[in-house]
This record gives structure tokens, C-alpha cells and sequence, in this order.
């Protein structure tokens, strides 16, 4: 794929970061989530050579970059076939939460640990009844002398049974209105009433899902992000909490969209090699413009859409969070919809092999629908565009 926008530094970045994917590939993932186990090498390997905090402080231990080279590297493991799913989660979501809202006592504790492997964080938004309605996220947290009691449910949280500790959205009381307002609490694994059970799903990946309780959970004053309620709704300003949430949220759909662009490469590549070499009659089947075609269409749309994650990701490091929101969205969207296409064009490419366990590309199927259903679904996308970029009125 095209990588003339990008600096020399980037380009150099992406190659080392696809010799290192090329090491380990498919069958190494494959061969992992077959056993129930995870990617421990790799992450490992990842980590030693500084690619799983390149978006972090120099300070704390980090690459000193941004969400643009983090999305490369997600990327280039994906497209070799081996994409590290906690990315999203725990150096881009909770690092980048950490860094620009955590206390200097919270970056010291999970920066470092972030950025070389040692340390996962998860990340606990969603709900059963609240979907995609932030608004109505029940999960609460009071005050009980200096401590927070926690009480709540999450569900589809990622790599729970990995990490030490979980960045929970919870709603606090504002003392001044009598509202609640979202506030993100550090919540370690062990905390007595954090319950977690597992979700089964179809689903062909290293990370489980899960669904967590939190039972009267407390936590000490310094577990919430900022440090206290003034913190959290920021030098008196009351949304400081929303404005913690989104600064995950941002760097989450573009880090979705490295997952979907990875993917969607790497089942084109597959089956663009399948289509060159595959003769049924005289010319091998690529030959055909019925074959060649939507393969040659899928690559336009996955370059697209890396256009519009490169647009993103540079907003989003350049500190315009509104514009980053929005392209965000739109990447993520792009990103979801062409890495669809890409792998049910593959499967169709390969004909039965395509459904084999020898090609790998049918787990793919599933796996690519979540780009179009997770962190948000392309209808909210749509909503979002349609009432924020083109001032159509709002329906929910």
C-alpha cells in the first residue's frame, strides 16, 4: 500500500514493524487461540522494541509519538495476520487517558508499565441497557469518607483475565447541580466485588470478552482519574469527566480502523496471491475481470480509508480534539466498510478453499464484522455525521 504521505520515520517504522509481523504471521495467532492462550511472545517482543508505547511520554517510558505511529503498528501486525487486539485498549484508550488527565502519582504507577508490556489496562464503558446511550450508563460511584463505592455492570470487556486493572466509566454525583456526571475510576483486578464472567463468542480471538459486576467495590481516593472531584470535572468546569471519556474514545476508532485496514490487507493479499497463481482454464483466474475487478476495487477502498485514519489520527495528535472526533468516525466507518468487503471478496475469491482451515480466511468473516459493530456501530456513525457535520435533526 502507498505510504507517500507518510515521513521517512514512519515509512521506517512501518517496514520493522512488518518484518516483525512477517515473523510470527497467521499461523502463530491461529495456533494460539486454538490452545485458549495469548500472544504473550509477540506482545513481549512488541513491547522490547518499543512498539506498544510509541504513543506515550518520553517521560514515563514511551515513544514520545501519537496515535498516528501507534495505528501504524496495529496495522502492519494486522496486515501480516497477527493483530495485537489490547492496543486499542490499553496503550491507546487508558495510556492516552492517563497521560493527559492522570495525577503525576498515576502516570509514575501505570505509564512505564504500559508502554514496555509489563502492565495491561482494560477499558469499561459499555452496558447492558445503556448500548451506545453514554447517558445511560448506570454504573455509580459515591463518596464514603475518602473512598469511592463503586456499583455497576459492564459487558463485552475486553481482556479482563489479562489485565491489572480496568479503566471503568462511572457516573459521581456533582455536589454543585445534583447531577451525575462521568468520571473514570482505575479499578485493579483483584478489588473485593469486582466480579467478571466470561462471554462466550463466536469469535476467533486471543481476547475473551467478558462481563463485570462491581458489587460495592471500593477504591481509594486517588483511584479516580485526576485525583479528585475537582479534577474530574476540571478546575470547576463540570465536564472534564466527558471530556476524559472522549480522549479514549477518539484514539479508540482510529486504532478500530488499523485493526479493520490490517485485516482487510491481509485477506487481499491472500487472495490476490490465490488469483495469480490458480488456473482453472487457460489464464489463471486473476486474469478475469470478474476476479480482478472487485479485488482492484477492495484496494481503492482499504487505501481510502487509511487516508482518512492518517487524517484523524494527525488531528488527533495535533491536540484539535472536535475535528478528531470527526474523522474518527468517519475512519472508523470508512475503515469498517472496506474491511468487509475486502475479506468476503477474498473468501469469494478462493471459492471452497476460501472455507477451509488450510487458507484461514473464513474466521475472518466474523472477525470483520466487528469492525462494523465495535466501539460503535456504522448507524451511530451515520447519526453522528448526519447531525454534527451536516446539521440534520437529531432522532435520539
Amino acid at each position: 500500500m502507498s505510504t507517500v504521505l507518510e515521513t521517512e520515520e514512519h515509512q521506517a517504522l512501518r517496514a520493522a514493524v512488518a518484518a516483525l509481523g512477517k515473523r510470527y504471521g497467521r499461523a502463530y495467532l491461529t495456533r494460539v487461540v486454538g490452545a485458549g492462550g495469548h500472544p504473550e511472545e509477540l506482545w513481549a517482543e512488541a513491547a522490547k522494541l518499543g512498539y506498544l508505547g510509541v504513543n506515550l511520554p518520553e517521560e514515563y517510558g514511551g515513544g514520545g509519538g501519537g496515535i498516528g505511529e501507534l495505528s501504524i503498528v496495529l496495522e502492519e501486525l494486522g496486515a501480516a495476520g497477527c493483530p495485537l487486539l489490547m492496543m486499542v485498549v490499553s496503550p491507546a484508550i487508558c495510556g492516552t487517558v492517563i497521560a493527559r488527565f492522570g495525577t503525576e502519582e498515576q502516570k509514575r504507577a501505570w505509564l512505564p508499565g504500559l508502554a514496555d508490556g509489563s502492565r495491561t489496562m482494560a477499558f469499561g464503558i459499555t452496558e447492558p441497557d445503556a448500548g451506545s446511550n453514554s447517558h445511560r450508563i448506570t454504573t455509580t460511584a459515591r463518596k464514603d469518607g475518602g473512598d469511592w463505592i463503586l456499583n455497576g455492570r459492564k459487558v463485552f470487556i475486553s481482556g479482563v483475565d489479562i489485565a491489572d486493572a480496568t479503566l471503568v466509566v462511572g457516573r459521581t454525583e456533582d455536589a454543585r447541580t445534583g447531577r451525575l456526571k462521568p468520571c473514570l475510576f482505575i479499578v485493579p483486578r483483584d478489588a473485593p466485588g469486582f466480579g467478571r464472567s466470561h462471554i462466550r463468542m463466536e469469535l476467533a480471538a486471543a481476547e475473551k470478552q467478558f462481563e463485570l459486576t462491581l458489587d460495592d467495590v471500593r477504591l481509594p481516593a486517588d483511584a479516580l482519574v485526576g485525583g479528585g472531584p475537582s479534577h474530574a470535572f476540571g478546575s470547576g468546569g463540570e465536564d472534564a469527566g466527558l471530556l476524559q471519556l472522549f480522549a479514549g474514545l477518539n484514539p479508540e476508532r482510529i486504532m478500530t480502523a488499523a485493526f479493520a485496514l490490517g485485516m482487510g490487507r491481509y485477506a487481499l493479499d491472500r487472495a490476490v496471491d490465490y488469483a495469480r497463481t490458480r488456473q482453472v482454464w487457460k489464464e489463471p483466474i486473476g486474469a478475469h475481470q470478474a476476479v480482478a475487478h472487485p479485488l482492484a476495487q477492495a484496494h481503492i477502498e482499504l487505501e481510502l480509508a487509511r487516508l482518512m485514519m492518517q487524517k484523524a489520527a494527525h488531528l488527533y495528535d495535533a491536540g484539535d480534539d472536535p475535528a478528531a472526533g470527526e474523522a474518527a468516525n468517519m475512519a472508523k466507518y470508512a475503515a469498517g466498510e472496506a474491511c468487509v468487503r475486502a475479506v468476503d471478496q477474498a473468501v469469494h475469491t478462493l471459492g471452497g478453499n476460501g472455507l477451509t482451515a488450510e487458507y484461514g480466511l473464513a474466521s475472518l468473516v466474523t472477525a470483520a464484522r466487528v469492525a462494523r459493530i465495535a466501539p460503535v456501530s456504522r448507524e451511530m456513525i451515520l447519526n453522528f455525521v448526519s447531525h454534527q457535520t451536516l446539521g440534520l435533526p437529531k432522532s435520539y
